[in-house]
């Protein structure tokens, strides 16, 4: 069932940067009243500040996700704000670029507890008050890293794979309890953000995006559509899909090729600067906008659900082997 977002409560975590923000411009666009959590508090009044320009709603929450009891009293304050809770997206990361063996267990330790961490306690702030109405749609933004990890991101990757076990034992206990809480996954190709300039990296060169690069706003459009219709999964771009059914077919190859290509695909030829500063443990004021530093990515993307997606390539599939089957019977019989 489609549900129209205006007027309805909603908060996006990482809200101030990157992917948040343009779902928060959006979501804005479409009348919903938001709840804005991140960690830089004047980048969050300065979003706050452009959409009642434009004459929406918005209140802020300058907390970090790591931290439960924070994201706790922000759910409880938004939920007085507006009467409750209608729609949680999910978004906040942190990643950190380096080989295994170069970094630190800190370090490990933080992207998982924003990453990871971070969805799980926004996750319960927002079932808290979802149930007592049985309503409500929680949308936890994915990446198709969260079904194959590549180099040199290897904390973020283990921590979106975490967050897809997670929604989908959720989901379960949702259907268990006959709830009308939906959980949507919405997982994304590479982006556009302000990630790769502020990122941590144990690396020389500065990090870029690997493959086909997309703008934050058509990783939106999916994200808005999730928490319009509950949909259990959508993949958005062609580079998504064929990472998610190439490592479903073929892994190995997978490994082989990203293990040739991946930590060179995911670095520019500009060395890191010296004293460059990172929003591992604390943001990077400077930087907080929707769009990051490589203007030649696509703005629209394919939006595929992702359950359709998996039963077309069965079904492709069983027809391939038929074909096959057929064009070698008549070979055996001669």
């Amino acid at each position: 069932m489609t549900t129209d977002l205006r007027d309805k409560s909603v908060v996006v975590t990482g809200a101030a940067a990157g992917v948040g923000r343009a779902v928060a411009l959006q979501l804005a666009h479409e009348g919903a009243r938001l709840g804005l959590i991140s960690r830089d508090r004047a980048a969050l009044e300065a979003l706050a500040e452009e959409i009642r320009g434009q004459g929406g709603q918005a209140s802020i929450a300058a907390i970090d996700v790591s931290n439960p009891n924070d994201v706790f009293d922000a759910a409880d304050r938004f939920a007085r704000e507006f009467g409750g809770i209608d729609v949680w997206v999910n978004d906040a990361m942190l990643t950190v670029f380096s080989l295994v063996r170069d970094i630190p267990a800190e370090e490990y330790r933080r992207v998982t507890d924003v990453t990871y961490h971070g969805f799980v306690y926004g996750t319960m702030a927002a079932l808290r008050h979802m149930r007592a109405r049985n309503a409500g749609r929680i949308v936890n933004v994915g990446s198709a890293l969260a079904y194959r990890g590549i180099p040199l991101q290897s904390a973020y990757c283990g921590a979106k794979h975490a967050i897809r076990g997670f929604t989908a034992s959720l989901r379960s206990e949702l259907k268990h309890e006959n709830s009308a809480i939906t959980v949507s996954l919405v997982e994304l190709p590479a982006m556009n953000t302000p990630q790769f300039d502020w990122a941590r990296t144990h690396r020389a060169h500065e990090p870029r995006p690997m493959g086909a690069i997309y703008q934050p706003e058509a990783a939106a459009r999916a994200i808005v559509r999730a928490a319009r219709t509950g949909a259990r999964e959508y993949w958005v771009g062609a580079s998504t899909f064929m990472t998610i059914v190439g490592n479903m077919v073929a892994p190995k190859i997978l490994d082989w090729r990203l293990g040739r290509t991946a930590v060179a695909g995911q670095e520019t030829q500009k060395l890191i600067a010296p004293q460059r500063p990172d929003n591992l443990f604390a943001p990077v004021a400077p930087l907080h906008r929707t769009r990051g530093s490589f203007g030649d990515a696509k703005p629209d993307a394919l939006i595929l659900d992702g359950d359709l997606a998996r039963v077309a390539v069965i079904a492709a599939g069983a027809v391939l082997f038929f074909a096959l089957g057929r064009l070698a019977g008549p070979r055996r019989a001669h």
